[in-house]
């Protein structure tokens, strides 16, 4: 209905029909977020490691499965903090934003960049573009490492095309 920034009524499968708009834009900015980060990580992975033992695998993908158990559960729970504190405990669509709490709005904002409306309006279209790009781009690289077995500006160095050989 074109009351969020950057919604233009694009809704192919009718989400819009059985949820929320507000925990659908929510969603979107959280994964959108995270994927930022992710190839921000995929790509800062490649060129600079931690001189550990097991922190020297550039490809993301295999890397992931060198990481020890403890490890993984540490960053399961720690995320799971951070969704459940960041919403106060209310993780259902129903209740969510009872406290008219914007969707994306966790309240971190250190530059003060909300103080002007037609600039935050921009913002939040910035930020939503960069996160629908993000979210294309994370699935393209995991998809380029998985098949390649390369990472991201190592494939784009030395491309190779995929060998096809039929079936």
């Amino acid at each position: 209905d074109g009351t969020y920034v950057g919604d233009i009524g694009f809704d192919p499968l009718g989400f819009s029909n059985y949820f929320d708009l507000k925990w659908l834009r929510e969603a979107e900015l959280k994964h959108g977020r995270i994927c930022m980060l992710g190839c921000l990580g995929f790509i800062t992975q490649e060129k600079i490691q931690l001189p550990l033992p097991g922190f020297d695998n550039k490809v993301a993908t295999e890397a992931f499965f060198s990481v020890p158990a403890g490890g993984l559960w540490q960053i399961f729970f720690t995320l799971g903090a951070i969704e459940i504190l960041s919403n106060g405990g209310k993780l259902a669509p129903a209740d969510m934003f009872a406290e008219g709490r914007a969707p994306g709005d966790l309240g971190f904002d250190p530059l003060n960049l909300s103080g002007d409306d037609a600039a935050l309006r921009r913002f939040e279209l910035a930020e939503l573009k960069h996160a629908r790009l993000a979210m294309i781009g994370l699935g393209g690289m995991l998809h380029q490492m998985l098949i390649t077995k390369q990472a991201p500006l190592e494939q784009l160095a030395n491309f190779q095309p995929i060998q096809y050989y039929g079936l």
